[in-house]
């Protein structure tokens, strides 16, 4: 087998043993991209800029995003709290938090 041959393989393999979790994963994907691109809802890195100021001293955790309802719920951990940050997708307007 040539050098070339393996790269293709190598590239092509997880095309071809992408299983149903895969295809949902890209759908969901592209689902986000729609509504970026139509405007129905802001990128993360907007939403980011928006809460990341007010929540000095905790540490950023991650984001989750229900594209059902367009909220993002923004995670921090400070003093060994986790903290909860929901903002509507669409407007950047902070929804709520948890206390801490």
């Amino acid at each position: 087998m040539t050098m070339k041959s393996i790269f293709f393989l190598a590239a092509i393999a997880p095309l071809i043993f992408a299983g149903p979790a895969d295809a949902q994963k890209r759908g969901e994907r592209q689902q986000v991209f729609n509504a970026m691109r139509d405007g129905r809802l802001l990128p993360l890195k907007e939403i980011e800029r928006r809460v990341l100021p007010s929540m000095a001293g905790a540490q950023y955790i991650g984001v989750e995003l229900d594209l059902g309802s367009g909220i993002y719920t923004l995670k921090f951990l400070r003093d060994g709290t986790v903290i909860w940050v929901e903002v509507d997708g669409r407007s950047g307007q902070i929804l709520g938090r948890t206390s801490n």
